[in-house]
């Protein structure tokens, strides 16, 4: 997903450039990236994005300045297995994205509507007459056909902050570095009554304050967001809830998705540490995930991706 914010961005910062974009949209085998990856490429080779564990993006920069100048997308398929020691196989779609001017282009609409949280679907065509990416409208009802790639793009992790403290800079640095959005605010006030919650949306209670947790709580339950977490000790968080009570009656459903206290078990001591343990937890929570150790995984790690086709 951050990969994909900082394609979008550039392409909404120069405007004047065209680009060659690279979609994987099929794969056999272990493979490092799902259907949906995408990079970025420009005239000179440069990219963004990554759709391998580094031995691709070479082939495909080197093609890209190609498929800029004649206007044409080509579907490159890669055997890892044969050529790069891996154990799968790879289509990906290259093609032309012309500069965005000021009518904009894929990759801006794209940004457009993931600024505004809105639906995402794009549609990528591979096989047939007509090759190529379009963004599907918000009400489109569209099936995947042979040799289409309808990909939903998920919403970028959007965290509120309420309050202040030593924890808040990791916290911010570390979303940052994944590619969340972080929205600050010292008081529950800050949210205002047309606020839009969404699946990707997280909260995060740490004003240090009683009175302001209190508002910040009162605020957010209602909302039904997948996350909400709350810093402090046990007692602490049963008397908020118990004041809470006094004030209106509360919904047992809106305290199923509150963690209280906060984050991993993972014996968090410092503002560091502690802001990995709630970054952690809340990956873990919007990915329906407990956040366990990998090698107790009984199933495999990653959902499996149902193409149209099988490669070859």
């Amino acid at each position: 997903m951050k990969a994909l914010l900082q394609i979008v961005r550039l392409a909404a910062a120069d405007r004047t450039s065209a680009w060659a974009l690279a979609t994987l949209v099929r794969t056999k085998g272990s493979t490092y990236r799902k259907p949906g990856a995408r990079l970025l490429a420009d005239e000179q080779g440069r990219t963004i994005g990554v759709l391998s564990g580094g031995c691709l993006e070479e082939e495909i920069a080197r093609q890209a300045g190609e498929i800029i100048a004649d206007g044409q997308c080509r579907l490159l398929e890669f055997d890892t297995r044969r050529l790069y020691g891996c154990d799968g196989k790879v289509e990906i779609l290259v093609e032309p994205i012309s500069a965005a001017g000021g009518n904009g282009n894929l990759l801006t609409a794209i940004g457009d509507r993931l600024a505004s949280r809105e639906i995402v679907r794009v549609r990528t065509r591979y096989e047939g007459p007509i090759l190529g990416s379009d963004l599907l409208p918000v009400e489109a009802l569209v099936t995947e056909t042979e040799g289409t790639l309808i990909h939903s793009i998920p919403l970028p992790v959007r965290l509120l902050l309420f309050g202040a403290g030593p924890e808040i800079e990791p916290l911010c640095l570390l979303g940052s570095s994944l590619g969340w959005l972080i929205e600050q605010a010292a008081h529950p006030s800050a949210l205002t009554i047309n606020f839009r919650p969404d699946a990707q949306t997280a909260a995060l209670i740490m004003t240090h304050n009683f009175g302001r947790d209190l508002a910040a709580l009162d605020r957010l339950l209602p909302l039904d967001l997948p996350y909400i977490g709350l810093l402090g000790p046990r007692k602490r968080h049963a008397e908020l809830l118990a004041r809470l009570h006094d004030f209106h009656e509360v919904n047992p459903a809106w305290l199923e998705n509150l963690h209280a206290p906060a984050g991993l078990d993972i014996g968090s001591e410092s503002p560091e540490e502690i802001a990995l343990s709630i970054v952690s937890e809340v990956a873990a929570v919007l990915a329906k995930r407990r956040g366990g150790f990998l090698r107790d995984r009984a199933t495999a790690i990653h959902d499996p991706v149902v193409c149209s086709r099988k490669v070859a």
